[in-house]
């Protein structure tokens, strides 16, 4: 019997649009673990059949519905045959969707200056559509000029050769494009007013980030507040948040914090509306996008 879909299901839709274009391997893992997972609870199929069917572990299944381990076409073609999936556009689409998200990420060019731990980090960054953020010492990567990412790495390794130290220039640069095309992300960044004034790279450095940062804000895609010294005593005192959210609403919401050498990737409810609370305060503390214009603008006024 052949399984059908209803044309307006949303999920269905956006496997078809994945057809047309390139999105990276992250985003086309999540979209095809989310129908996944969808066709498994429509059929009232456990995660352990699901499981026992490819020879998998129960953790496996939730990770591949997850979007976050790669697609053995195998295992789909298994998982699809389960769930009773038997006709041959729908299967094909979703198969090579499968092909498709195993190829490297654009990223992969990077590898001998990219930590394993960070190139989650690059995929969930690329696939989600809004990115909260708060940054304590830094400007957030996604606005940093190439001198102002220049001095921050260098900071962080102080040994490193020229060449390598362009190299992850290079790689954060690329990440920027996020920002920009047909359907860019959302970027809603808060910043301690410390990473205002650190002169990170000397005067003339600071100077044209400044600069950049009210140019990338013009974007109706790019917020931007500071949290003022005379805020006093904020909620996110333990340092740097990264939540990043995603088009299909079945999937969770990420919590990125970032270590010197390793990060954590949090998606349990509990955890992440945490981090939520915590950095919906600090968007009601921080000065409003204007003022942060304001702010801004007096800084370079000043210099």
């Amino acid at each position: 019997m052949t399984a059908a879909v209803p044309e307006r299901d949303p999920q269905w839709a956006r496997v078809l649009d994945l057809q047309r274009q390139d999105p990276g391997p992250t985003a086309l893992r999540m979209v095809l673990g989310g129908q996944l997972r969808r066709l498994r609870e429509e059929r009232n199929i456990s995660v352990s059949e699901a499981a026992g069917a490819i020879r998998a572990s129960h953790p496996k299944i939730s990770r591949m519905e997850l979007g976050r381990v790669g697609f053995k076409e195998r295992d789909v073609a298994d998982l699809l045959t389960l769930y009773g999936v038997h006709d041959e556009e729908e299967r094909g689409a979703l198969l090579t969707l499968a092909r498709r998200a195993n190829a490297p990420g654009w990223w992969h060019k990077y590898h001998d200056v990219l930590p394993g731990w960070f190139e989650q980090h690059l995929g969930l960054e690329g696939a989600a559509s809004l990115i909260r953020t708060y940054e304590v010492q830094f400007l957030p990567g996604l606005l940093q000029t190439e001198d102002y990412a220049r001095a921050v790495i260098r900071l962080g390794h102080p040994k490193a050769p020229r060449a390598e130290v362009e190299r992850r220039v290079a790689l954060r640069t690329e990440r920027q494009r996020v920002l920009t095309g047909s359907d860019p992300v959302r970027l809603w960044a808060v910043v301690d007013e410390a990473a205002l004034r650190r002169p990170m790279g000397g005067h003339e450095v600071m100077q044209a980030q400044l600069k950049h940062l009210l140019e990338v804000t013009r974007q109706p895609n790019v917020t931007l507040q500071v949290v003022p010294f005379h805020a006093g005593g904020h909620a996110a005192a333990g340092g740097p948040i990264t939540l990043l959210r995603f088009e299909d609403q079945d999937l969770p919401d990420i919590v990125y914090l970032e270590q010197l050498t390793s990060a954590l990737y949090l998606d349990k409810r509990d955890e992440v509306d945490h981090y939520l609370a915590v950095m919906d305060r600090l968007c009601v503390e921080a000065a409003t996008p204007a003022e942060t214009e304001a702010f801004v603008r007096e800084l370079l006024d000043r210099a």
